[in-house]
């Protein structure tokens, strides 16, 4: 398959030690060679593969020194896009590398598009669909933990998976066909179904394994939604400071000092948090406050877990009660913060309210209790499971979605099954089980969600 030869910048804009032009193509050496001049005046259409050459860049027109350039020759097949690549290594400033972008485009380069040298990958064979979005949650990944599901990923751990159970259908389809086409029983229909029957209970258990990681692979890639609520001044910017390691969000004594919602990502145990501190939640006169409330309750509603934070020297109050009634039936955790003050809270009444979720108790001012929190987020999610390093975890919302696809497909299969229905009608639950698991590896997709996908991508990638 031939396209035409795309550059593009694969290092983030700014300043930098280096930067990297990248050329993929079948004229990706006939354009360097056009603009690159060695020490001694060798072609880089005729060195060695995977070699890497110092000279300068110089623009053909006027014979002017663009930049002085490390250049890097990889032939195809054995590339990331599995066609000629040139990686260019210039200085790392706005101007140098925007300048030899443009020489290369004065050459016949057109510039790449979002994602388009992955895309490239998936086209040429090189990589399958799930390997190619792993890449972007590799460079998305915010702990380390994500950054391995990712690897494992990249890796084809889940596309094996996912071959190995379509190769399964696929081999007890054609064996139907042959029962069908060359009765040689009587019982031939008992037959089918009895070899349908054990092929869908397998595959249906392969898949319910995989759909067991989801939450917690999901989580991973994408962070928790975290949600800190309370009445004014209970220590909720104190927290988020706590959980940060940095001094994010104004802490005073004055009620209502944050004003809106404060989002930052934290990396708790491994957990990736999008934290966010939201203005306390209490009837006010202020306009701007009354705003900042109204975008707290509204962060709630989509929030993963709710950080619910209450004053250790104050009495519950109403307000404090209307909020444990507001994250009723979701993941929370009570914080009773202000350890260091004087006691006025009923703690019994916060565990009856809390209705046996986790309470812990800190004082975020003298730097007590927030291990213990950090523990009791990683314990709520992961239970200790995430360590196993040889698991597959499913962590793309559109894997998890065609996979419950498909397992509802087998699950209809063996319905029809036990009910007794024709073969040629169950043949058509279990083709469509093999189809949907062919949408995540990308043997059955449509070109529309494959140009959606790698939009989604950074530039040069």
């Amino acid at each position: 398959m031939e396209y035409d030869t795309i550059t593009a910048i694969s290092t983030p804009m700014g300043e930098g030690a280096i930067a990297i032009v990248r050329i993929s193509g079948d004229d990706a050496l006939f354009i360097i060679d056009n603009i690159y001049q060695g020490p001694k005046g060798k072609s880089l259409s005729k060195v060695d593969s995977h070699t890497i050459h110092y000279g300068h860049l110089i623009d053909p027109k006027t014979g002017e020194i663009v930049e002085e350039v490390m250049v890097s020759i990889m032939r195809g097949p054995k590339t990331f896009t599995r066609e000629d690549v040139v990686e260019i290594n210039c200085h790392g400033g706005l101007v140098s590398v925007n300048r030899v972008l443009q020489l290369v485009l004065s050459q016949g380069a057109r510039l790449a598009e979002p994602g388009e040298f992955t895309k490239r990958a998936f086209l040429n064979g090189r990589i399958d669909l799930s390997q190619a979005e792993a890449v972007m949650d590799l460079i998305r990944a915010k702990t380390d933990r994500a950054m391995n599901v990712a690897l494992g990923q990249m890796e084809g751990r889940l596309s094996k998976l996912i071959r190995k159970l379509r190769q399964e259908i696929l081999e007890t389809l054609a064996q139907v066909e042959v029962n069908i086409d060359y009765p040689e029983y009587d019982d031939v229909e008992e037959m089918t179904h009895r070899l349908f029957m054990e092929k869908a209970r397998y595959v249906g258990q392969e898949i319910e394994k995989l759909l067991r990681t989801s939450q917690q692979g999901k989580i991973l890639r994408e962070g928790l939604s975290t949600v800190i609520i309370g009445r004014p001044n209970v220590g909720k910017s104190s927290l988020l400071n706590s959980l940060v390691h940095e001094n994010k969000a104004i802490v005073t004594d004055i009620p209502g000092t944050t004003r809106d919602v404060i989002e930052e990502y934290v990396n708790v145990r491994g957990v990736p948090l999008r934290l966010l501190d939201t203005a306390g939640i209490r009837e006010t006169e202020d306009i701007v406050e009354r705003i900042g409330v109204e975008r707290s309750r509204a962060v709630l509603k989509e929030a993963d877990l709710i950080l619910l934070v209450l004053n250790y020297s104050d009495d519950l109050t109403p307000e404090d009660e209307m909020l444990f009634e507001a994250v009723k039936g979701m993941d929370v955790i009570v914080i009773v913060n202000k350890t260091d003050l004087p006691k006025k809270i009923d703690l019994e009444r916060v565990n009856e309210l809390a209705g046996g979720g986790q309470v812990v108790t800190t004082s975020l001012l003298e730097d007590q209790g927030v291990d213990e929190l950090e523990e009791a987020i990683a314990s709520l999610f992961f239970e200790g499971n995430i360590e196993a390093g040889d698991m597959t975890y499913v962590s793309n919302s559109r894997h998890i979605a065609l996979l419950g696809q498909a397992k509802q497909a087998v699950e209809d299969a063996v319905s029809a099954i036990e009910a007794g229905t024709p073969v040629d009608l169950v043949q058509i639950d279990f083709t469509r089980a093999w189809e949907l698991l062919g949408e995540i590896t990308g043997d059955n997709v449509h070109e529309s969600l494959i140009d959606q996908l790698f939009s989604q991508f950074c530039l040069g990638k």
